[in-house]
């Protein structure tokens, strides 16, 4: 089953510095942490802060062609977790035909922004990313026990997340 979703912000992992996006369900009951690279965050956050630069990023130059191509993105899922890994599907469309394309979330997502477009996450990655082991890390606190990511994540104010919330 998909649920519709929206970045909720960007925020960093503490612990290694990577940046993580942040999806939240239309009714803020479930939240999906992303970390993703550098210059895709950079991308998300040109996006949801609206900045505009002399020459096209990447993100934008691929909108610009699928614009141009009157292509439309109808929606963007993130349908998998395998090995840590996610995965998400660009579901396009042009003159009735619909077109499927493999991608990374990030990408998925920064191109979502962009066109407008729907972000939907499978409920089976939900339940998947609850269960990853390897997000457990030890968090620094006396007693030297680990704290499930998720846990820490849902502890977090708004505020938090810092300017990039929305």
């Amino acid at each position: 089953m998909l649920l519709e979703m929206r970045v909720a912000g960007l925020t960093i992992d503490p612990f290694t510095n990577a940046p993580i996006v942040i999806l939240k369900d239309l009714e803020e009951k479930n939240a999906l942490p992303i970390w993703i690279g550098i210059l895709e965050a950079s991308a998300i956050a040109a996006e949801i802060e609206k900045l505009k630069f002399s020459r096209p990023m990447t993100h934008d130059l691929l909108k610009e062609i699928l614009d141009r191509s009157e292509i439309s993105v109808k929606k963007i899922t993130v349908n998998d977790l395998k090995d840590n890994v996610y995965y998400a599907t660009i579901y396009m469309e042009k003159d009735g035909d619909s077109y499927e394309v493999d991608a990374r979330p990030s990408d998925a997502i920064a191109i979502a922004l962009r066109m407008n477009s729907a972000i939907f996450v499978d409920t089976k990655v939900l339940d998947k990313s609850r269960s990853i082991d390897l997000r457990k890390m030890d968090t620094g606190e006396k007693g030297g026990g680990s704290r499930n990511w998720l846990e820490l994540l849902e502890e977090l104010s708004p505020e938090a997340f810092g300017k990039y919330k929305m």
